[in-house]
């Protein structure tokens, strides 16, 4: 039954799309994924980079390296294309150790015909790990970023390195789009004891947002990333107010088409022997077409990207996510995280 599910949904999608190329819609896939430590095989003295899976190897650093880069542009060039039969003009990525790793990624075999380029800025995090956007240099044009340092105290009052939100303002064909992409803090002490972190980080968002409004009313805004919250905790429901309904939303309430698909059984990571949906990307409504005639850029369907090659076919922890490294070793595998991804479209 589930997968005739996924067929009905698929040929519905196929019919939808194929109506809007017929009468000229423009299609844009819009993708976020955790990279999980994607590290280069260098010591940086600057970074606590010897912790990263990589560098725990023995042997063959530069080899592992090549082989989850070229896992990984794999999945980021097939992300979305059996519905739109294009890659993602705009990809979201987390958990990436410097510039140079998305430099190496976007100049992989799959990759470097797409013409991708980067944003990217340093984040203050423990780990040594950043946020990036990635986009199609023929569809997006970004004309501004900013990172946000996100300020969060232990008990001790000690300060504790986070990653820093990345907003990036352009040109997604003529529609002006900002894009803020987060990792969140984690779950590390329990989800009680930690959920104040993420609240924070919610709460920073929303100042973002809030400042993006006061500047441009109307903004179309995507936050997206891994939020290492479900779409019905508190950050996301309490702090940043998302709706699980499209209808009627006004311009500064977000739209978080994630949170049906949670209810349904959908999940983007397990975590502690449960399947999670950290991995969002929500939407203002301004992104929200009023007149299904789509004159505007707006919101068309959403997704977790989970083929059957991303995932482990059997044994304990069947269903979740293909991860590169488990138990100090490369297991061939992809990432830890599923991707996610929406799909915008406009009448041309």
């Amino acid at each position: 039954m589930k997968k005739l599910g996924y067929l009905i949904l698929y040929l519905w999608c196929c019919v939808q799309l194929s109506t809007a190329q017929t009468n000229t819609y423009e299609v844009y896939t819009v993708a976020f994924y955790n990279l999980e430590n994607l590290f280069d095989p260098i010591d940086d003295p600057e970074k606590n980079d010897e912790a990263s899976p990589l560098m725990e190897l023995k042997k063959d650093r530069e080899g592992v390296y090549q082989q989850k880069l070229n896992k990984l542009s794999h999945v980021l060039a097939d992300i979305g294309f059996e519905r739109t039969k294009t890659s993602p003009a705009l990809i979201g990525v987390a958990e990436v150790e410097n510039r140079r790793v998305l430099e190496d990624l976007v100049q992989t075999a799959l990759l470097r015909p797409k013409n991708y380029g980067i944003v990217h800025a340093d984040s203050p995090d423990a780990r040594g790990i950043d946020v990036a956007l990635l986009y199609q240099k023929d569809q997006f044009i970004p004309l501004s970023q900013q990172s946000h340092t996100l300020r969060i105290w232990s008990d001790k009052s000690h300060r504790i390195p986070t990653r820093s939100p990345l907003v990036v303002s352009g040109y997604l064909g003529d529609a002006l789009l900002h894009i803020i992409v987060n990792h969140w803090p984690s779950r590390r002490g329990g989800e009680a004891k930690s959920r104040r972190f993420r609240e924070q980080a919610a709460l920073l968002n929303k100042h973002i947002v809030d400042s993006l409004f006061l500047r441009e009313p109307g903004a179309k805004i995507l936050l997206m990333g891994d939020l290492n919250d479900d779409p019905i905790n508190t950050s996301l429901k309490a702090v940043l107010k998302t709706q699980s309904s499209p209808k009627n939303l006004a311009d500064t309430t977000f739209y978080n088409p994630f949170e049906k698909l949670f209810e349904k059984g959908y999940g983007s990571l397990g975590y502690r022997d449960n399947l999670h949906l950290f991995d969002q990307i929500l939407l203002n409504g301004a992104l929200l077409s009023k007149d299904k005639q789509f004159r505007s850029l707006g919101f068309f369907k959403s997704a977790v990207f989970n083929p059957d090659y991303l995932y482990l076919q059997k044994g304990r922890y069947k269903g979740y996510p293909f991860r590169s490294f488990a138990n100090g070793n490369f297991t061939g595998g992809y990432s830890d995280h599923f991707p996610v991804y929406v799909i915008l479209i406009k009448k041309a």
